[in-house]
């Protein structure tokens, strides 16, 4: 039996975690996309992928924190810290899956900003960031 969305999406940040980014493809399908809908950008196919995140500026080793992955057999969302230690950043990932393998992924990799002072009296700090 393969691996349900929520397995595979948590596989997926584990090799993301090696640094070792071809070793990612072993859980995309051949026609594999992810969209980056903030960007208007597509990446398409496993070895393009992985060349982004070799090819991306950093400044030490990427690290990810899984904070929360949620999915079922065809679907997941995985809600992850990514850092190298001087970059931080959180993104939102969408997972689709079909026969085992991730065949598309959404992301969205908002920006922190300052609190609405009209709403200041009900709210309060998280702490997490």
């Amino acid at each position: 039996m393969s691996e349900n969305a929520a397995q595979l999406a948590k596989r997926y940040w584990e090799l993301m975690a090696t640094n070792d980014f071809r070793s990612v493809g072993s859980l995309l399908s051949d026609n594999f996309v992810l969209d980056w809908p903030q960007s208007n950008e597509r990446i398409r196919g496993r070895d393009n992928l992985a060349t982004m995140n070799e090819e991306y500026p950093a400044h030490g080793r990427w690290q990810f924190t899984v904070n929360r992955i949620v999915g079922n057999d065809l679907e997941a969302v995985s809600d992850v810290w990514v850092t190298d230690g001087t970059q931080r950043a959180r993104v939102i990932s969408f997972f689709t899956t079909r026969n085992g393998k991730i065949v598309q992924m959404i992301e969205f990799w908002p920006n922190d900003y300052l609190p609405h002072e009209n709403r200041k009296h009900l709210t309060e700090p998280i702490g997490t960031q």
